[in-house]
C-alpha cells in the first residue's frame, strides 16, 4: 500500500490545489507579517510603572530553582520553577506593543487575499475534486 502523493488527505486530485493555496498563503501571510512593527514597552506588572515590579515576577521562578538545587526530585520545586517561567515569559508578551505600519488599501487588500485565498485553496484540497464533486452530480440529475 503505497503512497499517493496526486490524493491528498485521501481526496481526488487535491495535490495542485493545496500546493497553490499554500504558496498563496505562505505569500500573502509573508507581507501581511512584514507590515507589523513590534515594540518592547514597560513592564507593567500589575498596573505599576516603568520596571517597578519585575524583580517581584521573578521570585516563584528563583524559588523554585532553590528547591530544585536542594532536592532535583521536589514537586513543589518544578511546579515553582515552571510557573515562574511562565510569569516571566507572558509578562514579556503581555508588554509588547504591535502595530500595524501604515500602508495603502490596496496592499492591504492583496495581501489578505492571497492569506485568505490560499487558506481557502487548501481547506478545498481537502474535498474530492473531479466526477464525484456535488456539481457534476447536480447536472447527472
Amino acid at each position: 500500500m503505497g503512497v499517493d502523493i496526486h490524493n491528498v488527505g485521501g481526496t481526488r486530485g487535491g495535490a495542485k490545489i493545496f500546493l497553490l493555496g499554500l504558496a498563496l498563503a505562505a505569500v500573502g501571510g509573508y507581507l501581511l507579517l512584514n507590515q507589523v512593527q513590534v515594540h518592547g514597552g514597560y513592564w507593567r506588572f500589575g498596573g505599576y510603572g516603568h520596571g517597578a515590579s519585575f524583580g517581584l515576577t521573578l521570585l516563584p521562578l528563583l524559588i523554585g530553582v532553590a528547591f530544585l538545587f536542594a532536592d532535583g526530585r521536589s514537586v513543589p520545586g518544578w511546579i515553582l520553577t515552571g510557573l515562574g517561567a511562565a510569569i516571566v515569559v507572558a509578562g514579556i508578551i503581555v508588554n509588547l506593543d504591535i502595530h500595524f505600519r501604515q500602508t495603502s488599501l490596496y496592499n492591504t487588500l492583496v495581501m489578505l487575499v492571497l492569506l485568505f485565498g490560499g487558506v481557502g485553496l487548501i481547506f478545498r484540497s481537502l474535498r474530492s475534486v473531479g466526477t464525484g464533486s456535488a456539481r457534476s452530480r447536480a447536472t447527472e440529475d
